[in-house]
Parts: structure tokens; C-alpha cells; sequence
């Protein structure tokens, strides 16, 4: 295990107990970039979980460097791995529906949410995204490190302008 693999462990670990002791998520303070709704354990808004910034770097966060199919060259994103994000609000479900700015939606099993595997970026090349630029939330997988994830399936999956997520059974 690498420093920064501890690290990261000791991170969520100590943001899952805090979650547990206090039988919710800490309430966003800044401008909110996600809302996670549906099967899950943990909320901090109702029935929801809200994320802003701070929240989503309290989970840890992991750097890709990749190449994607709408972009030039290498691009390096930062963000939580997707997983750490399941397992804060104590997701319950077998598939999420990712639901962007414009409504547009996709389905990401939760079978995808593996360590070392897909992240929600809130940084491309070390800069906060905007909602022109594809921001400020976009699913990345680590397209270069596996041909499992060069696919259209894959691809498609990788919604960007990330606004909502609903965690379905």
C-alpha cells in the first residue's frame, strides 16, 4: 500500500466514522454541485445527500491522468473516487442514474464503482470545470488504463455537467 493509497483510506475512514457518529453527512456550506438521492443510508438535506466542494474533497480525493474522446492530448482530472462517494452515503442500490444540468441522464451500474476506477472530477488539468467546459462535476474513467474501459459503453457512461444522482435498488 502506497502512502497516498493510506492516505486516502485514512481519509474516508475518518469521514465514514464521523458520518456514523453523527447519523448524518456535515450540511454543505458552499454553493452545492451534487445532490444524491434514492437507496441511500446517509443524507444531510432531507431525504438527500448535498455536496459541495468541501464535502467532496473530505471524501479523499485521486488524480487520473488520461486521454479522453473529447479532449486533446493527455488531461490530468481530480476528484473522488466514485466508490468513496457510494460508500459516504451508504448506497444501497445496484444501478445510478447520473442526471446533468440539462436533464440529460445516463444509468452507471454501481458494479463500476471500484477502487481505481471511475472518479467525479471537479478539476481538469488543476482547474475547477465550468458549466461550459463540461463542469463542474464529470464522471471520468480511467480510459487509458484498461481497454475494459475504450468502449461505447464506457464512453457513454461518462457524463459530464453531473448535477444529480439518484442511487436505484
Amino acid at each position: 500500500m502506497t502512502f497516498c493509497t493510506l492516505a486516502r483510506s485514512l481519509t474516508l475512514a475518518s469521514a465514514l466514522f464521523a458520518a456514523g457518529a453523527a447519523a448524518a453527512l456535515e450540511p454543505a456550506e458552499g454553493e452545492v454541485l451534487l445532490t444524491v438521492t434514492g437507496a441511500i443510508g446517509q443524507t444531510n438535506a432531507g431525504d438527500a445527500a448535498e455536496f459541495d466542494r468541501a464535502l467532496l474533497e473530505g471524501l479523499g480525493t485521486v488524480v487520473i491522468e488520461t486521454t479522453t474522446i473529447w479532449t486533446d492530448g493527455l488531461q490530468t482530472f481530480e476528484g473522488v473516487e466514485l466508490v468513496d462517494l457510494l460508500a459516504a452515503i451508504e448506497a444501497e442500490g445496484t444501478n445510478l442514474r447520473g442526471i446533468a444540468h440539462n436533464d440529460y441522464a445516463v444509468d452507471i451500474p454501481v458494479a463500476d464503482a471500484v477502487e481505481g476506477g471511475p472518479i467525479v472530477a471537479f478539476l481538469r488539468n488543476g482547474e475547477a470545470m465550468s458549466l461550459r467546459d463540461k463542469g463542474p462535476l464529470w464522471v471520468i474513467y480511467p480510459f487509458d488504463s484498461s481497454p475494459d474501459y475504450q468502449s461505447e459503453t464506457i464512453y457513454s457512461r461518462s457524463i459530464w455537467q453531473l448535477d444529480r444522482i439518484e442511487v436505484q435498488p
